[in-house]
């Protein structure tokens, strides 16, 4: 090797260098795929619990029935539920949408949110005055920020996947488009509350605010999907990347290593005869001997 290389050893520590980089892109690739992964399937179960519930809740006018009523009322409350558990994901022990917070779940059970939110509009008998009271709690520092949110307010640091090229995974549960589907969830399950007492005019104003906001809600989630997508795609790019230089790097070293097949070769034609002429010498010893032995 050290013919090969001259006594120059700095390419070869170059080349072992720019690999030990690749391994740990490597690893960070993994792990942000991983991630982010695991968030789109959260982000999707979101976006169908708000499709599905909106399109239930424009069926709704006076004409529905008590039970129908009291059947969506119950629906909806495992759909909230479900939304909150979808934003309380976590993948490898690390929770998605805590921002830097990743040991705990970043949101408080459904059943917080609704206790609050019942005491909140407790008494007030207007579609109008009930929408008034939970979007400005949920706009409220002290109210959905202090009581539900206990993830962090900073943000994960960018991920860098490859030299140069960094990938960001900063959604947290906080985010308006997150705030926004579960307010009108919250405003769906409030609606169909019977111990809130809505008149059925109020409740039908309250289902059809719910299924509009969660309907013109869609778009953004679409959108946030949408970036953790391209974040996704610009992962597979630059691991591929990754996977190539690591080759070339790979065959280079290699090449600088390896035995140079005609230096190789003399020396085991050498080698080769020197065992012959050993052998040879050997047996006429041997022969030498035996003669003077019988002599």
């Amino acid at each position: 090797m050290s013919d090969r290389l001259g006594g120059d050893y700095s390419y070869l520590t170059d080349i072992d260098r720019n690999l030990t980089k690749l391994d740990g892109y490597a690893i960070a690739a993994s792990e942000a795929a991983l991630f982010s992964s695991a968030a789109q399937t959260s982000l999707e179960r979101l976006h169908d619990l708000s499709a599905s519930l909106s399109s239930s809740l424009m069926t709704f006018d006076a004409t529905s029935t008590d039970a129908l009523r009291g059947h969506l009322a119950e629906r909806v409350e495992g759909d909230i539920a479900s939304a909150i558990s979808a934003l309380n994901a976590s993948v490898g022990g690390r929770s998605i949408f805590g921002g830097t917070a990743t040991d705990r779940p970043p949101l408080e059970s459904a059943d917080t949110l609704m206790a609050e939110l019942r005491t909140l509009v407790t008494g007030l008998t207007t579609a109008g005055d009930v929408e008034t009271a939970v979007d400005a709690w949920f706009a409220d520092p002290a109210g959905f920020e202090t009581v539900m949110y206990a993830g962090s307010d900073a943000v994960l640091a960018p991920i860098q996947i490859g030299a140069g090229e960094e990938v960001s995974l900063a959604l947290t549960a906080q985010d308006p488009v997150f705030r926004d589907t579960l307010q009108n969830m919250a405003l769906a399950v409030l609606a169909g509350d019977p111990g809130l007492g809505f008149d059925r005019a109020t409740q039908d104003d309250l289902f059809q605010t719910a299924s509009n906001g969660m309907l013109a809600n869609q778009d953004s989630l679409t959108g946030v999907r949408a970036d953790l997508g391209f974040a996704e795609a610009r992962i597979e790019e630059i691991s591929a990347r990754n996977t190539a230089a690591r080759t070339s790097l790979e065959y280079s070293r290699s090449a600088l290593l390896e035995a140079d097949p005609f230096q190789t070769a003399t020396k085991l034609e050498e080698a080769q005869f020197q065992l012959e002429s050993l052998y040879t010498v050997t047996v006429r010893s041997a022969n030498l001997s035996l003669l003077n032995f019988l002599s």
